[in-house]
């Protein structure tokens, strides 16, 4: 509950856009219910991917006329920068952005106004993933266009990143490894307050009888979803791989003739923690800025398998599962040897991810805004 403290002081949430379901959107929508009357700017929005927010007032800029679909999004870096600065925030006590992006650019704010930055990561495609975006723009035949035009572009808007970085009043990292990038990056301070997890979705499905393993995620580079299908393989281990992505078709091949893998690619939000809740592991190879699906896993008691880098290392111990040091296959499958070879206690797995949950994410978010107004 909003102290009376804040009932008096207008609020203004801002975020990169919302055009899809991820872990950004949901740090969205727990603002949007920790503060309902406050108007979300974004610069494109679009309800038929994302329908969470039909009660809020949803303010997009002059981008919203442009295509939505994901690959198009990557074009717009410096034209969201543009819309950002424009934003006119001068009728706000309190801004909160929630950005991985450009939405922490906005300027034009009351005097004397708190401005709150949720930052999910420094833009990846400036600093911590330049050169995996390099590699793979993701255009298709435009790749080489894309390339040039990062090559181009890359050191202006590293540079513009890093000054609009500044202007926030404080910035909050959505995990330890985060705060050490926006250290390392920006040079800047910052608080640790983990993302909401729906972990009470997952807390009751825990399954008394487990078999396999299992992994889910959007189906890209980073997320060495490739690295769990060969682990799998190399120790004949039945997987489930949930979720769809630009790499489908490669990883389909990669499985090709291993009857064991089975892909799962519209799981519904109903389905999903039974199934996760069910595994013997969730296998979690790739390096995230903090990772709700593993934590999800550990709410429904599922122990992780996770490589020792990234936001892992905030839930990842003994108790809660193994961690591997090479992005490896044999690094990979002797983890999972050895994780299948424990004891695990599932009701504490389960207990260990209740500090996640969206209550303490929004008793942490009142306290930063709270004690700075």
């Amino acid at each position: 509950m909003v102290p009376n403290s804040l009932k008096a002081k207008k609020v203004a949430i801002v975020c990169d856009w919302l055009t899809s379901i991820g872990g950004a959107e949901r740090v969205v929508l727990a603002l949007h219910e920790l503060f309902p009357d406050a108007p979300i700017y974004t610069s494109q929005y679009d309800p038929n991917k994302i329908d969470w927010f039909t009660n809020a007032k949803v303010k997009t800029t002059w981008l919203q006329g442009l295509p939505k679909q994901s690959t198009m999004r990557k074009l717009l870096p410096v034209l969201r920068r543009q819309a950002f600065e424009k934003l006119d925030l001068s009728n706000y006590d309190i801004v909160i952005s929630s950005s991985g992006a450009e939405a922490k650019a906005v300027k034009k704010l009351k005097p004397g106004a708190l401005h709150i930055t949720y930052c999910h990561s420094p833009t990846h495609y400036y600093w911590q993933r330049y050169e995996e975006y390099l590699k793979e723009p993701g255009f298709g035949m435009l790749n080489p266009l894309a390339r040039g035009g990062l090559r181009v572009l890359g050191g202006p808007m590293r540079k513009w990143d890093y000054k609009v970085a500044q202007r926030p009043d404080i910035l909050i990292a959505n995990s330890t490894h985060i705060q050490k990038k926006i250290k390392q990056y920006y040079d800047r301070d910052s608080v640790v307050i983990f993302p909401p997890v729906d972990t009470e979705r997952f807390a009751q499905s825990t399954q008394p009888k487990r078999h396999g393993l299992v992994i889910s995620g959007r189906q890209v580079p980073y997320k060495r979803i490739d690295l769990a299908i060969q682990a799998a393989c190399k120790l004949k281990l039945p997987l489930t791989v949930i979720g769809n992505g630009p790499m489908h078709e490669k990883l389909l091949a990669l499985a090709h003739n291993h009857k064991n893998i089975t892909f799962m690619t519209n799981v519904s939000d109903a389905e999903m923690p039974k199934l996760i809740g069910s595994a013997e592991l969730f296998l979690f190879p790739g390096i995230e800025d903090f990772g709700i699906a593993p934590v999800e896993a550990l709410a429904a008691g599922t122990p992780v398998v996770a490589y020792n880098e990234g936001g892992a290392l905030d839930y990842i111990n003994d108790d809660t599962g193994l961690l591997f040091d090479a992005q490896t296959v044999d690094s990979l499958a002797t983890a999972i040897t050895m994780a299948l070879a424990t004891k695990w206690d599932h009701a504490r797995i389960a207990q260990s991810a209740r500090r996640f949950n969206k209550a303490e994410f929004e008793k942490a978010i009142l306290k930063v805004v709270e004690s700075n107004s």
